[in-house]
């Protein structure tokens, strides 16, 4: 399992990097350090059928860190839940397949419009209430940004969350400690993260984000927890697979040549 979940990261990265060069815009770095989640997301841990993605019974995958969506949009083709050639359509007029996701545009297996930082935890939260009300078992999950966390409605959310004891969400954050401007203690320090989120009430684990094993096992625990919310501090390096510009805070927006392209090495 480990071995195959690797080779569909790379996968990922793969076809993450054709796409954004393609549109000649997009987010790399971020996309790039956040395949390996994807990967065991969507190939391991959640409940979902690409030939039906309304399933009413299907965990929900909310991307709250939008603009990252180039490696959500390539783990859905990937899936199956539409043609992997659509992947270079990206960014483009009329396009399914936007800058940041949008509903609208009628593409399966999204479950936000996401763009605007902050607001997809509190999507994640209804839901997550939603299911509890209605006694349904499937799970939630979100995806937020390190420096998404410098947003106030983040921490709103996460205080709800503990309230209504919501162990039927699980969120994860990408940790890669760099944002837009530069590293994210230097524009508006974080830490002590993991305290913050304990203090705020919720089941706090740590992990190697970019470590399928690790992975694996963290979100199996998450997933058993009772009476609290989980949230995964994944710690991730921006550019994962591609040498040359792993850890690189200026990869956040730019997207690569060709002639850079085919000269990486994706691993």
């Amino acid at each position: 399992m480990t071995s195959q979940l690797k080779e569909i990261a790379k996968e990922i990265r793969k076809h993450t990097l054709i796409s954004i060069a393609t549109a000649g815009s997009g987010h790399t770095g971020g996309s790039l350090g956040m395949a390996d989640v994807f990967a065991v997301l969507y190939f391991h841990q959640m409940q979902h059928r690409p030939s039906n993605p309304t399933w009413e019974n299907r965990d929900r995958l909310i991307l709250s860190i939008g603009h990252i969506t180039p490696v959500h949009y390539t783990t859905l083709a990937l899936a199956g839940y539409f043609d992997i050639d659509e992947l270079l359509s990206l960014r483009k007029l009329g396009s399914r397949l936007q800058g940041h996701p949008g509903r609208d545009h009628g593409l399966p297996g999204l479950e936000l419009s996401a763009g605007s930082l902050g607001q997809g935890l509190s999507v994640a939260v209804g839901m997550a209430l939603a299911a509890k009300h209605q006694n349904k078992k499937h799970h939630i999950y979100s995806i937020v940004g390190d420096g998404e966390l410098q947003e106030g409605s983040i921490w709103e959310a996460a205080m709800s969350a503990a309230h209504y004891q919501l162990d039927n969400l699980t969120i994860v954050v990408d940790r890669n400690g760099v944002q837009i401007d530069g590293k994210t203690e230097d524009v508006m320090s974080l830490e002590p993260l993991n305290e913050k989120w304990k203090a705020f009430g919720w089941n706090v684990l740590e992990c190697d984000g970019n470590n399928i094993d690790e992975l694996i096992n963290t979100f199996d625990i998450a997933k058993k927890h009772q009476g609290k919310p989980s949230v995964i501090i994944a710690k991730t390096l921006m550019g994962k697979g591609i040498a040359e510009i792993e850890g690189d805070y200026k990869w956040h927006g730019r997207a690569p040549s060709f002639d850079e392209l085919n000269s990486w090495n994706i691993k």
